[in-house]
């Protein structure tokens, strides 16, 4: 394709019709929001069946927009007539943008991307729909990669706002450009990046699956315990486990082999056998009806595990003045009459009632207490302290039933539901944290995306509280700093290997 035809220009006009090839779930949904913004498009698949069902699909996906009151019917209608099954033997096909959405299988998509491009017109955008496939090699493959870009939407297609738009080593920047306006006209937030694996969203999202399971591997607690943490003391909309369920083991596998295999092996995105052994069970999630929980009809839920309400109240609290960590527990306890708040000697520990206790740093309680001369009980990161729920504990081994009584009670006093887990390095939410904020910075440094674009990708494609660039921000790049470094020392230092962009940007602020 020639460069004049490679000219800036905004979005796909409405005039202009679009191809989505693969009418599975997701190509039936891309194929919705382009019509539904107004476009004419055809649906094709390797399976003529499959158009029929997509189709009726479409229109009952439709059909509830009406019933919801979220569309008018005779916009329904319009919205429905402006998709067609596409005529497989034509010889040329009048439309300004493909859009592939078939297996996630590098070869099959070459092939068929291969196939349309002798079929369209020269100045025809071609986009992927893969989720962690390299955008560069498909267009390798290409007569013309210049026109070749990925366009990845999120599950379910017609609900979910985030688009990554990838920039493959050939794309021109005038058919990124056109992507992103057409996504933005199609009511969809776009953020560009660049065509390393994994994208930002399944690049960054890696640990929150990936400690999860590892923390599971190492037995510090149960799956609907450690769902109940991430969610009510780490602020996630789903627990990793309920979510790797709702996507599919399968499927959230072979995404982290991808990454795992793109990186060429480096540990931090290395598969778990814990999510293998599900797998090879056929334990798949919902679809399968069990995969970490159970989804027979009879079934019933899987409780998290608390500590009993021990109606104590703890009647001195020793700080640190200057302890930032310790501040807001402090403040919450002061409001609560006859506890008695007093400065105590400078060190990030808390005592309640004389008994030890401070927030995670990446050391296990075990090795916190060698460190302190005493037995200290760790609690685990909150997200909001106020509003948290429920806060994770680990006591070291030389901690008695009363020092345990009496941090729990504390904690119970401010509201919270307490779960004592097994002493692992850095706990649950904050390992978790630490390692997306350090992921985040990873693919800053790489140049994959901008700061605010991996933040916006991973509040809208995966619902996270807060992005992790912000995150990182808010509890201290020095505090994430010293839980890697510490994570780094006792379970590898491949894997928690901090960012030298975080390691800078710690400094910086260190240097004030």
């Amino acid at each position: 394709m020639a460069d004049s035809n490679m000219q800036t220009r905004a979005a796909l006009p409405m005039s202009q019709a679009v191809l989505v090839l693969g009418a599975g779930t997701m190509g039936c949904g891309i194929a919705e929001v382009a019509a539904t913004a107004g476009h004419p498009v055809y649906l094709h698949d390797a399976n003529p069946q499959a158009v029929v069902a997509g189709l009726e699909r479409i229109a009952s996906s439709l059909a509830r927009g009406v019933a919801r009151e979220r569309m008018a019917s005779d916009q329904a209608v319009a919205i429905r007539e402006r998709v067609s099954a596409w005529d497989a033997g034509q010889t040329r096909v009048q439309v300004g943008m493909v859009i592939e959405v078939i297996v996630e299988k590098l070869e099959a998509k070459i092939d068929l991307l291969r196939a349309i491009e002798e079929q369209v017109c020269d100045d025809t955008i071609l986009a992927s729909n893969t989720s962690s496939l390299s955008i560069s090699a498909i267009g390798a493959a290409l007569r013309c990669p210049k026109r070749f870009a990925g366009m990845h939407f999120f599950n379910p297609a017609t609900m979910l706002p985030l688009v990554e738009v990838v920039r493959g080593l050939a794309t021109a920047p005038s058919v990124l450009e056109t992507i992103e306006h057409t996504a933005r006209a199609w009511g969809k937030s776009p953020v560009l990046c660049d065509a390393s694996p994994g994208f930002i969203v399944n690049r960054v999202a890696r640990p929150f699956y990936g400690e999860a399971l590892r923390s599971l591997q190492e037995h510090a607690t149960d799956p609907a315990t450690l769902d109940a943490i991430m969610r009510e003391s780490g602020g996630f909309r789903m627990g990793p486990c309920q979510l790797m369920d709702l996507i599919g083991h399968d499927v959230n596998l072979a995404v982290t082999q991808s990454v795992h295999q793109g990186f060429f092996g480096y540990a931090r995105y290395r598969p778990s056998p814990v999510q293998q052994a599900l797998v090879d069970a056929g334990w798949l999630g919902r679809k399968t009806g069990k995969g970490f929980f159970d989804y027979a009809v009879d079934a019933l839920p899987e409780q998290p595990q608390s500590l009993p309400a021990y109606g104590s109240r703890p009647a001195r609290i020793e700080f640190d003045a200057a302890s930032a960590a310790l501040a807001p527990i402090v403040e919450m306890l002061r409001a609560h009459g006859g506890v008695a708040v007093t400065p105590g000697a400078p060190t990030d520990l808390l005592r309640v009632d004389g008994h030890a206790v401070a927030l995670t740093d990446g050391r296990s309680a075990a090795q916190r207490s060698v460190d302190a001369g005493e037995p200290v009980i760790v609690f685990d990161l909150m997200l909001d302290l106020r509003a948290a729920t429920r806060v994770a504990i680990a006591a070291p081994g030389g901690a008695t039933a009363e020092h345990l009584v009496r941090v729990a009670a504390m904690f119970q006093l401010l509201g919270k539901c307490v779960s004592l887990v097994d002493d692992i390095p850095g706990m649950l939410v904050a390992r978790t944290v630490a390692m997306l904020v350090n992921e985040a910075f990873d693919a800053q440094q790489q140049a994959v995306a901008a700061p605010e674009d991996i933040d916006l990708a991973m509040r809208l494609g995966v619902n996270y509280p807060i992005g992790p660039v912000a995150w990182g921000e808010r509890i201290g790049h020095g505090y994430v700093l010293r839980l890697l470094d510490h994570l780094a020392r006792t379970c590898g230092a491949e894997r928690y290997a901090a960012s030298l962009l975080l390691r800078r940007k710690a400094l910086e602020h260190a240097r004030g």
